[in-house]
């Protein structure tokens, strides 16, 4: 569309719009009588004025500026017509003060209070001519001024939009995580291909050479129903993923190519269920937010960019122009009447790591199965890296995940024995291969059996039947106490959605047994045992902080400092697990000492399927890392967690 400001044909108009109205008083004395008021001119301005918010006008009488007769419902038509794109706009119409009357001519000054798309205000006055020339009563001059000034016949106010600039979110040192990048998006065009089967095959194995997942199943029917020339398109990687096949792809008979710019994070894989995307807006985003989306906006889908994408969206410009018919009958747009620049969107800080969030993404990354990794800072609680594998899944399971904690839970359970002074970390408890609890059978993995073996040697071996055999002592009070010094089940606010926990009454001897070990109604998230684990490193619990701008408004508030001796214990006995308990594998990691607990969690009854944990820290940094369905925490969480810290040490 050609644009500019003042036309010489605007200026024609105007110019005659202007004679037309220099003769006006001349021209309406041969003017035919129409519809008419007996009232005065105020009272006419008044009926016109509500008979154009109304759309019904038959109560005023109209008469042309140039002499002709005009019927009301034309003039309706007109208005309605001349307001273009404002026409569904709400529109508040006020006379300012009463006529002025100059013999048979009257003139009435009309404010217009127009309420543009996204609750913008435009104002401006207008002047509505009135007449009694040849007529018992007044009658108003119609003519397209009275909508706005510089309006003529066959004009109409267009409404442009200036999408505001996308704020980035920032990691924990203020850089932008999500950045403009270079994308190619892969196609086929129908009319293109020679050999469906062929090229289906050869872009298959292209994917797979950068394994990137494209499901090629529906391709043959999407080619059945599309136009010859239609752009069907299969995946969009980032330029660097492309250049990898672009010879393999590239000389296909069938293959189009689109190339675009896309606000992407450093890796597709980079907290990417935690962050989610960036995309154009869809039919969807029109229909449940039409003020202020509008189409080619980009939009933030899942995770913070849905979050908060009303605060990095920003707020678009609106302009009104004049859109009128050129000689060559095209439309095009004469004088900006009115314009509001666009409001840039507004940063939201992280807490994330750069490094962290890479070590994270590339540890869960190598896990076949679903997996979590939470990482948080000990000394401040800011959350370093959130990772969802194995590609980054697109649910945020590390925050959301409401999965029962299994054997890390005795982390909880030991501090409250501790704490209660129930048992020490040396007095000799028994862990027989069964415990039975009201009829209820409870095992150890593998059928393991230690006899009467120091209370640390059960922790580091986990030993499930010792922790039944001292749910008695804990009680449920001391559960309860445990996992509210530890933060678990809390009310939490770190700006996103997260599941703190919600732990077991132990209302039962049975539910207080299951409950000792992890088991039972106990269910937490990663996040939520990251943070308790980092409460025990820390000797106080403090609630994992993700976003730091714009604070969360309701943050949990710290707990008590934790029994001093009894938490001693529990990182003496975490720091076991990793020397000669069921987390050797961390014992050869570069760095300083490994502190941890592994989990194995049964999770559904009649499952044999199990989740795999491990929960510890290293050195300012604490970590929970869940599989699901990954079996001993030993077997698969733990080689997650010597990736991640064998990465970040280096």
């Amino acid at each position: 569309m050609r644009r500019f400001r003042h036309s010489a044909r605007g200026r024609d108009l105007r110019q005659r719009r202007t004679a037309a109205v220099a003769a006006t008083v001349l021209l309406l004395a041969g003017a035919a009588a129409g519809c008419s008021s007996s009232n005065g001119p105020d009272d006419t301005l008044a009926d016109f004025l509500t008979g154009w918010r109304s759309g019904n006008l038959d109560k005023v009488g109209f008469v042309r500026a140039d002499g002709g007769t005009i019927k009301a419902p034309d003039v309706v038509d007109q208005l309605q017509a001349l307001a273009g794109d404002l026409a569904r706009s709400p529109l508040v119409l006020s006379a300012q003060g009463d006529p002025k009357v100059t013999g048979d001519i009257a003139t009435g000054a009309v404010k217009l209070d127009w309420t543009l798309p996204g609750g913008t205000p435009w104002s401006y006055q207008s002047t509505v001519r009135m007449t009694k020339q040849d007529s018992d009563g007044w009658r108003v001059v119609w003519e397209p001024a009275i909508v706005q000034s510089e309006l003529t016949t066959g004009d109409r106010l267009a409404l442009r939009r200036v999408p505001a600039k996308r704020a980035s979110i920032l990691d924990g040192a203020g850089q932008p995580i999500v950045t403009p990048q270079q994308v190619v998006t892969i196609g086929v065009s129908p009319e293109k291909i020679k050999d469906l089967a062929a090229l289906t095959a050869d872009l298959q194995q292209a994917f797979d050479k950068i394994e990137v997942d494209v499901d090629l199943k529906d391709l043959k029917a999407r080619v059945g129903k599309a136009d010859p020339g239609a752009f069907l398109d299969l995946v969009t990687l980032r330029r660097p993923d492309y250049n990898k096949i672009r010879d393999d792809v590239r000389p296909l008979d069938g293959t189009v190519f689109r190339e675009e710019e896309r606000q992407l994070a450093p890796t597709r894989e980079f907290a990417r269920a935690l962050l989610g995307t960036v995309d154009l807006a869809t039919k969807d985003d029109l229909v449940a937010s039409p003020d202020t989306v509008a189409a080619g906006d980009l939009v933030g889908h899942g995770g913070l960019q849905q979050r908060y994408d009303s605060v990095l969206r920003g707020v678009a410009g609106t302009s009104v122009v004049i859109a009128r018919k050129s000689p060559d009958d095209n439309t095009v747009e004469d004088a900006q009447l009115f314009s509001t620049p666009p409001q840039p969107g507004t940063a939201v800080k992280t807490t994330l790591n750069a490094s962290a969030q890479r070590a994270a993404d590339a540890a869960v990354g190598a896990e076949p199965k679903p997996s979590a990794l939470v990482a948080v800072r000990i000394s401040d609680g800011n959350v370093l890296a959130v990772a969802n594998g194995p590609d980054g899944g697109g649910v945020n399971t590390a925050f959301t995940a409401q999965v029962p904690p299994g054997s890390t839970w005795k982390v909880a359970s030991a501090l409250g024995l501790l704490t209660k002074k129930a048992v020490t970390a040396d007095e000799p408890v028994d862990c027989p291969k069964t415990a039975t609890v009201d009829g209820r059978e409870f095992r150890n993995a593998a059928g393991e059996v230690l006899g009467k073996v120091p209370f640390h040697t059960d922790f580091a071996k986990s030993c499930n039947t010792a922790f039944v055999g001292l749910a008695p002592k804990l009680g449920a009070d001391g559960l309860a106490s445990s996992a509210a010094q530890l933060g678990v089940g809390a009310q939490w606010d770190i700006g996103v959605e997260a599941f703190p926990g919600k732990v077991s009454t132990g209302a039962t001897p049975t539910e207080l047994a299951a409950a000792a070990f992890g088991q039972g109604t106990t269910v937490v998230s990663p996040l939520a045992m990251a943070g308790a684990t980092a409460a025990v490193a820390r000797g106080q619990f403090r609630q994992p902080r993700l976003i730091t701008d714009p604070a969360p408004t309701h943050p949990a508030a710290d707990g008590p400092a934790l029994d001093a001796t009894a938490v001693r214990a529990v990182r003496d006995m975490m720091r076991e697990v990793v020397t000669s308990g069921t987390g050797t594998g961390l014992r050869n990691v570069s760095g300083k000492p490994v502190f941890g607990k592994t989990g194995t969690a049964e999770f559904a009854d009649g499952q044999k399927d199990t989740h795999a944990w491990f929960v510890g820290w290293q050195g300012d940094i604490a970590f929970a890392v869940m599989v699901e369905k990954g079996g001993a925490g030993a077997e698969a969480a733990v080689p997650i967690v010597n990736r991640f810290l064998t990465t970040l040490n280096r």
